[in-house]
């Protein structure tokens, strides 16, 4: 039961990401946006968690993980209840894309430093991610689906209500988590800026190319915020007290499986955005209809999502993840008959990913490498929201545009894949 609050944080987290796809054209025609605006909103919720989850992990550390669970739940319970009675797209930016990002990067770096204190058999730990990573999944995948109906039956707004019920319940049951002490140390301001603003600038960088296109204004902030995060590597190879450890962006195992957790995220939030924009603006479905529609990929990552444990069990690690991304690839190819296989293939790998990459590293280094693989999975989702909505805007079929580029992501997550040499036993040294 100690793990339930952790699925339910991790749950509510993927669900805020994906639920308000199917409701983009309510929403901006209640606030008196566009379409692009609410997609800015969508994506900036993923950029700051992407770009606050490695000081986040840090701060866990250092105020201890309980604590820092409670407050980031505090956090994103107050930006739900904002969002909710949002009077325009400011506020809404405001609560939805600020606070509960910052919630978010506070909440979710513990729940996996949790998983591991609490289970120190391997095997436990290993079911424990894979619990959260499926509740993620779940989270993720129901988005449409629940979003859809309580939008349809009561309104988008009544969505944002529901996250604050939840984490209020949330918020008792972790009552029941070990509490432990923080770890005296000093806090990389320098490193948490560089990091934060040289991601921010990367995907606001894609963002812009809704409005200026693959030129000026969007390669100034693509290069600005690469050569931000070269600083930030130069700072954490020479500082004495780094943000993170710079030996784990050193590990190729670990390095290629955090490549595969940001194309999967990438693939499934691009794909449920593009398709929840085609269905509402070229076949003019209700967000309920919307749903519906997707109901196969939910369906699909369901199933599978539950049977990761079983999975683990029987197979390798990286044959799963092979395994999702062929599925992935031939759901995406054969839309929409091929959303079944899509979240099947999706939901059959992240599970298979994190445990690759968090079973890579000792117990000393599970805050750090939490955080990193966090913030690589928010920042895929950032750029599937940013790309596909930069296709959507710029192409002359936008909608086939958009498919084949998340096909060929895919292909790239899938040659990340077949690299993959070891199932992430524990790195040496």
């Amino acid at each position: 039961m100690k793990i339930l609050p952790l699925a339910l944080a991790q749950f509510i987290a993927s669900y805020a990401a994906t639920n308000m796809n199917v409701a983009i054209s309510t929403i901006a025609h209640d606030l008196g946006t566009t379409i692009t605006g609410v997609q800015t909103t969508i994506t900036m919720f993923t950029l700051v968690m992407a770009a606050l989850m490695v000081p986040g992990s840090k701060l866990t550390d250092l105020w201890g993980r309980r604590r820092c669970f409670v407050l980031g739940l505090t956090i994103y319970g107050t930006g739900a209840l904002l969002a909710a009675f949002a009077p325009g797209p400011g506020l809404l930016f405001v609560g939805y894309a600020l606070l509960e990002g910052v919630g978010s990067a506070l909440m979710i770096p513990p729940i996996y430093i949790l998983v591991t204190a609490l289970a120190t058999d391997p095997t436990a730990r290993a079911r424990g991610f894979g619990v959260v990573s499926g509740a993620g999944g779940l989270g993720a995948a129901a988005g449409p689906l629940l979003g859809g109906l309580i939008t349809s039956t009561f309104s988008w707004r009544a969505s944002f209500g529901v996250q604050v019920l939840v984490v209020a319940v949330i918020i008792v049951l972790a009552r029941r988590l070990p509490k432990t002490a923080g770890t005296p140390g000093k806090f990389d301001l320098l490193g948490a800026f560089l990091s934060g603003a040289g991601l921010f600038l990367l995907v606001l960088g894609v963002l812009r190319t809704n409005v200026n296109g693959w030129q000026g204004i969007t390669w100034l902030l693509i290069g600005s915020g690469a050569v931000v995060l070269a600083a930030f590597a130069w700072h954490i190879n020479r500082s004495s007290n780094p943000l993170c450890e710079p030996k784990l962006f050193k590990d190729r195992t670990s390095n290629l499986g955090l490549g595969t957790q940001l194309v999967q995220w990438l693939v499934l939030q691009g794909t449920f955005f593009v398709l929840s924009v085609h269905l509402q603006q070229q076949q003019g479905l209700s967000a309920i209809e919307t749903g519906v529609a997707l109901l196969p990929a939910t369906a699909g990552m369901l199933v599978t999502s539950a049977l990761a444990g079983r999975f683990a069990r029987k197979y390798a690690q990286r044959t799963l993840i092979r395994a999702g991304f062929v599925l992935t690839i031939a759901g995406t190819l054969q839309q929409p008959v091929g959303l079944l296989l899509l979240g099947a293939g999706i939901g059959i790998m992240l599970t298979a990913s994190v445990n690759v990459v968090q079973s890579r590293w000792p117990d000393a280094d599970q805050a750090d490498v939490s955080g990193v693989s966090r913030a690589v999975s928010n920042l895929g989702s950032s750029f599937g929201t940013a790309l596909v909505g930069s296709v959507l805007t710029g192409a002359g079929h936008p909608y086939r545009a958009a498919l084949t580029l998340l096909v060929l992501f895919s292909v790239v997550g899938l040659v990340f894949a077949l690299f993959i040499r070891s199932d992430g036993e524990p790195r040496r040294g």
